[in-house]
């Protein structure tokens, strides 16, 4: 089981990896963010478009925010403009902050119940295990769009929790 300073130090991580990410992703030009690179969606701008799905979709059921439009396939072009990207991913990193900042120890012990479009059924999960996919969702597609970056020519940061700055 987690607690809830781990809850905090991963928001926090969260944030700090895509700012590193987006800075990068920033220095390419829009084509070369859109390219096809061969990564699982595709893109490096899809990747971080579907991340940001994918924490929209976790937190609007661990949170209650507001649940993103569409599903898994059309996570991949919520945002066409790189600027709106950002500052929606930039906006919602600061919402899982907060969250993680004023969550109740207690509701990482409950269970929760939703209806997956991915598996096309009703799943039943501790809550304590969701909070720890949704990181490591994450951190899994985003050491894809570190590879991207890597390979288009950025030096994106480091990525091991010890280093991240206090």
């Amino acid at each position: 089981m987690i607690d809830v300073a781990y809850v905090q130090r991963m928001a926090r991580y969260n944030r700090w990896q895509n700012e590193s990410l987006y800075g990068v992703a920033d220095t390419l030009s829009d084509t070369e963010r859109k390219r096809p690179r061969g990564a699982f969606f595709g893109s490096i701008h899809a990747t971080l478009n579907h991340l940001l799905w994918g924490d929209r979709i976790w937190m609007s059921r661990l949170a209650g925010t507001p649940r993103p439009d569409g599903g898994i396939q059309q996570s991949v072009s919520t945002y066409d403009d790189w600027n709106d990207l950002k500052r929606e991913r930039t906006m919602f990193d600061a919402v899982m902050v907060d969250w993680a900042d004023r969550l109740d120890p207690a509701a990482l012990c409950g269970e929760l119940t939703w209806f997956s479009g991915a598996m096309k059924a009703e799943v039943r999960k501790p809550t304590w295990l969701l909070v720890t996919h949704m990181f490591n969702h994450q951190t899994h597609h985003r050491g894809q769009v570190h590879c991207l970056l890597t390979q288009a020519g950025g030096k994106p940061g480091d990525t091991d929790l010890p280093l991240m700055p206090m």
